[in-house]
């Protein structure tokens, strides 16, 4: 048979396959979630997360160790308050536990980059993400919140924030306090079109951040909808964010790839705790190949659009990388 073109010539052997990979990853665009518990000692297994961990101030920069040794230089801090009340004022005590959590990693790895979710759930009583107006969420009471969450950060060292609160409004008033203490260096990496999705649960458990009544679909977005993901980025672009994210990365891949295609920012995703613990628990079950899912999964969320990824995978993918794998 004459063929003018076979495709599976560039397919014929592992050389020329890797040599036209249209899509190349990099360990530099992984960022590594890390759990602190102010209550804690050492470390804590998270049960709905199997292989991560909680850790206690006293050992948090082991977990950064162990980042740095498998090739990961960025993290995502998460806080987990020992006192909680209405307002979540622990979120923004310079003596808090994120606070104190970036002292300690910034003065042993001062290279290491810390970025830090600013939010309000781990830190409220109701496990809502700001303040509340009877059985609502007041968005401008919030904004001064999460303002002065901001700033506590970025005094203690923080090298980015990440407002995952959905709040209308909330970039640009985090980045007019950031400017505003002096602050005009630090980055704002927005959650941007953070949906309203299932897949949150493990997190939730592992951060103590379930709502106490309700949900959050009042603030975060309905999955049914793609063009309003493109208003939230557009909004957040506008109000000074210096990079975009979608969350969760797997279910809405069609978002990352529309929102990518249409901003001239960098692009993040977060591959949360659902798509994680059911990769796990597959893999437990002897269902899938846990490696191959997890470096096909990365490799789908990166072919999308994303520049940056926010993985419980971090550390593994970064190895597959350095092998050759991914």
């Amino acid at each position: 048979m004459e063929l003018t073109y076979r495709p599976r010539r560039l397919r014929s052997g592992e050389n020329i396959r890797r040599m036209c990979w249209e899509t190349r990853v990099s360990a530099d665009s992984l960022i590594y979630p890390i759990f602190v518990d102010e209550t804690l000692t050492g470390r804590c297994p998270i049960d709905s997360l199997p292989g991560q961990y909680r850790y206690g101030l006293d050992c948090v920069t082991a977990a950064v160790r162990e980042c740095q040794e498998a090739g990961v230089s960025r993290c995502m801090l998460f806080g987990i308050p020992a006192h909680k009340d209405a307002l979540g004022s622990s979120a923004w005590d310079k003596n808090g536990v994120v606070q104190q959590a970036i002292k300690a990693i910034k003065a042993m790895y001062p290279a290491f980059y810390v970025i830090t979710d600013v939010c309000m759930c781990e830190y409220t009583d109701h496990g809502h993400c700001g303040a509340l107006c009877d059985h609502a969420v007041d968005n401008d009471a919030t904004l001064e919140l999460l303002c002065k969450v901001a700033l506590s950060h970025a005094e203690a060292g923080a090298d980015m924030v990440a407002p995952s609160d959905m709040m209308d409004g909330r970039v640009a008033a985090i980045r007019k306090a950031l400017d505003t203490a002096g602050f005009t260096n630090t980055p704002i990496m927005a959650y941007s079109a953070k949906y309203a999705s299932a897949f949150y649960g493990p997190f939730r458990s592992a951060a103590g951040s379930a709502p106490s009544f309700g949900d959050r679909k009042g603030y975060q977005m309905d999955p049914h909808n793609r063009k309003e993901a493109l208003k939230e980025c557009a909004l957040d672009v506008q109000e000074g964010a210096d990079i975009i994210m979608v969350k969760p990365a797997l279910s809405y891949l069609d978002v990352i790839r529309e929102c990518a295609d249409a901003f001239d920012v960098p692009m993040a995703a977060y591959s949360v705790s659902g798509e994680y613990a059911m990769i796990k628990a597959a893999a437990q079950a002897g269902l899938v190949d846990e490696h191959r899912i997890m470096c096909e999964s990365a490799l789908s969320v990166f072919r999308a659009g994303a520049n940056i990824l926010i993985t419980y995978y971090a550390k593994e993918l970064a190895k597959a990388m350095q092998k050759g794998e991914l």
